[in-house]
């Protein structure tokens, strides 16, 4: 058995006596060393996913303890969350992102990282550079989620962009746009919440600093409906906007606008897990700076509370 944090109901609660995941036969089990709290976590216990029972997380590091591969065994690891059918002509064609039967680790019907332990396919891990700490290390999967922009939209260096909500996964996306010396702003609410990038030397600014349709490109990482609204006053026509918010809820969308003013809405998820580890490796993005706290698994509900205040970025969690 071992020590987790469960979610039933949309009620998160801490246990010492959750059964370790046994894995199957493509699967390696990993002793987590450290795990990460992002906004999906915390909109979980909102009934983001209200069908799902069992451990919540998904962004971690941790070590290979039993693997179908000795080669695997004891090697520091990260892991994507998506495990797909591999039978079904998404899989075999895209990737398991998009896979009608997928599983996502912590999410939707496969137990995630908030626990001792977690069972992932061998084709979901990556190995860890000896020179990238468990610190950074954690921060893979949402730096990969901020990589995931690049491939789907070009965005010219030259372009005015702005990056909505500098939050956990904001001020990611504001320092991988910035890599190619492109014209980032990054946009909050409250002058306390700009603090953060311009300490990482990132533009910032408030909404109400920028005339309407001031930017070519948008991304819109506040995980709420109203940077939606702020991303749809400050684009221009022909416009850009990328969507990297997840949260409960239907938020209302005035779609002749969007239609009207020919804007690009492009949905953007999951990203590429080997990059964001170069850049890691590189120390191209400052991750450390993002960390507000630690605490031990067992203090896992005090953890997730102050994960949710407002202005806290990473919250970490160590088993």
């Amino acid at each position: 058995m071992m020590q987790a944090l469960i979610l039933e109901n949309d009620q998160v609660r801490y246990v010492r006596d959750y059964p370790v995941p046994a894995p199957a036969e493509d699967e390696a089990l990993i002793r987590v060393s450290l795990a990460g709290i992002c906004t999906t976590d915390l909109e979980m216990m909102k009934g983001y996913h209200p069908e799902f029972r069992g451990v919540l997380g998904h962004e971690f590091v941790g070590i290979v303890e039993r693997a179908p591969l000795a080669a695997w065994h004891g090697r520091r690891v990260v892991g994507s969350i998506n495990i797909g059918c591999n039978t079904c002509e998404v899989c075999r064609c895209q990737g398991p992102e998009h896979c009608p039967n997928r599983r996502v680790l912590g999410i939707i019907g496969k137990d995630g990282t908030f626990a001792e332990y977690v069972a992932l396919p061998l084709n979901n891990l990556l190995a860890v550079p000896d020179n990238v700490p468990d610190e950074a290390a954690v921060f893979t999967e949402p730096l990969a989620a901020a990589l995931r922009i690049r491939e789907q939209a070009m965005v010219r260096p030259s372009a005015k962009t702005a990056v909505i909500g500098p939050g956990r996964l904001g001020l990611l996306v504001g320092q991988v746009l910035a890599l190619d010396g492109g014209d980032v702003v990054m946009i909050g609410r409250t002058r306390p919440s700009l603090e953060r990038p311009l300490a990482l030397g990132l533009k910032s600014g408030l909404a109400d600093d920028f005339a309407d349709g001031s930017f070519d490109f948008i991304v819109e990482a506040t995980g709420n409906e109203a940077g939606w609204n702020t991303a749809m006053r400050l684009i221009r026509p022909s416009g850009v906007i990328i969507l990297k918010s997840t949260f409960v809820g239907r938020p209302q969308i005035a779609m002749s606008e969007v239609v009207v003013r020919e804007i690009t809405v492009i949905g953007s998820r999951c990203g590429p897990f080997a990059p964001a580890l170069r850049l890691l490796a590189r120390r191209q993005v400052n991750t450390q700076a993002l960390i507000d706290a630690e605490y031990p698994l067992r203090q896992g509900i005090i953890a997730l509370t102050h994960a949710a205040k407002p202005g806290v970025r990473k919250v970490l969690l160590r088993p």
